[in-house]
Parts: structure tokens; C-alpha cells; sequence
């Protein structure tokens, strides 16, 4: 179905149910990965920061929010250096790239280099956010999912299978959407990502794909339009 797209990972997914990050949760979803590599579709990544750190929460606590955001950023390196070392451990070839210079341990963000990447086949994870404050890792993945041309982002939740109209956790006759327009997400105030991120995707005509990443073998699904979750597209 695409030939190429991002996923976009939480870091709250690397910690499992814990505080920072799991080596085994890392490896599990390394594994998915892997998996979804060997269909020969074209995969780079985006990972959050919010096992480890949160901007929001400095501003809890009276950091300003500028110093709060970095910190998130350099949060959200250190998950994708943990997904590198796993995907190497498991033979799959990968490059970090960061917003922000951090030359000993990534490369910098090099839109270029990171379609080269993708081109040899290697998984490119994007860390460090945009490298600018009050910008959101789901903005992150719109932005670099239109620089790199990618067809679709993979929205991997923790848990849940798509979109409802109203929380399923609370609500059991909560009903899901199997097809959504960005136009109706917005409309309907369906928390799925950030406004700028959603219009990004629909400027640039690149479908979102929201599943449940906890059910085994929905990444490689994810990958090839097979998961059942929810598909959101610029139009029907």
C-alpha cells in the first residue's frame, strides 16, 4: 500500500508500565520492527519523550517553558539511541538523526542523508524533536514525514485500537471510526494529534494510520494498510 512511511512512537511505549525506559519493552517493539522492515517498505521513526521527561511538567513545577521543551528534546534522543541499539542487536540497520548537535553519539538532521538512508534500506529515527520549543513530537512527525515524502504516519498507541468518538476506557457503547477526514477529526474535537500537526498531513496529503501497537504483528500490518484501526486522509 505505501512505499514509504514514519512511525511515530510514544515514549510512554518504551517504558512499558514503568518510569524510563525497558530494555524489554524496547526489544519487543524492536522486533516489530524488524518484522515490519522485511516487507521491504521503506520505515523511519519518530519517538516521544514522555517516559523520561515532559516539557508540561517543568512548567508544573515554575521552569520556564523554553528550558522545560529542550530538555524534552534531549529526552526524546536518548529513547531513540534505545531503539538504535536494539534494532542493532537484532541486525537491522539504522541511523539516528537529531535536531539539535549532539556529533558524538548522532548524526544531524540532514534531510538528504536521511531519504539516502531510507533508500538503502536502513530505519532513519528522528530525535529531538522539531529543535525548537512549543512544538509537539506529533508535529515532529507531520514535518518530517513531508520532508522525506513519506505516505503515511503510523500513530502506534499504547492500548488503543483507533479512534472513538468518545473514551472507550469510560464509555462502553463509545463508537469507532473506521474512516475519518482531517476536516471531521477537527470538527468533531477528536484528540487524536496536535492542530499543527493535522494540518500538516492534510496540506501535504499524507494519510495517518491510528492502531494499537501492543497486538503482535500490527506494526508489519501498519506497514501494509492491513491493521485494523482507524485511517485518516486528507479527504474520502
Amino acid at each position: 500500500m505505501y512505499e514509504r512511511v514514519l512511525l511515530k512512537l510514544s515514549g510512554e511505549a518504551l517504558g512499558g508500565n514503568e518510569t524510563g525506559i525497558s530494555s524489554e519493552q524496547v526489544m519487543k517493539i524492536a522486533k516489530e520492527i524488524k518484522a515490519a522492515t522485511e516487507t521491504g517498505i521503506e520505515i523511519a521513526i519518530v519517538v516521544g519523550g514522555g517516559n523520561l521527561w515532559r516539557g508540561k511538567t517543568g512548567e508544573q513545577i515554575g521552569m520556564e517553558r523554553s528550558s522545560g521543551d529542550y530538555m524534552g528534546m534531549l529526552a526524546t534522543i536518548m529513547n531513540a539511541l534505545a531503539i538504535q541499539n536494539s534494532l542493532d542487536l537484532l541486525g537491522v540497520d539504522s541511523r539516528v538523526q537529531t535536531s539539535l548537535q549532539i556529533n558524538q553519539v548522532a548524526e544531524p538532521y540532514i534531510r538528504r542523508k536521511a531519504i539516502r538512508h531510507l533508500e538503502k534500506g536502513r530505519v532513519v529515527i528522528f530525535g529531538g524533536g522539531t529543535g525548537l520549543p512549543y512544538f509537539s513530537t506529533d508535529t515532529t512527525a507531520a514535518l518530517r514525514a513531508a520532508e522525506i515524502n513519506a505516505d503515511a504516519i503510523l500513530m502506534a498507541k499504547n492500548g488503543t485500537d483507533g479512534v472513538y468518538d468518545s473514551d472507550p476506557n469510560k464509555n462502553g457503547d463509545a463508537k469507532k471510526y473506521e474512516h475519518l477526514t482531517f476536516r471531521e477529526m477537527f470538527d468533531q474535537n477528536l484528540a487524536v494529534i496536535d492542530a499543527t500537526a493535522s494540518a500538516m498531513c492534510m496540506d501535504n496529503g499524507i494519510d495517518l494510520i491510528v492502531f494499537d501497537m501492543n497486538v503482535k504483528g500490527n506494526i508489519k500490518k501498519a506497514v501494509l494498510g492491513e491493521v485494523s484501526g482507524t485511517i485518516i486522509t486528507k479527504e474520502r
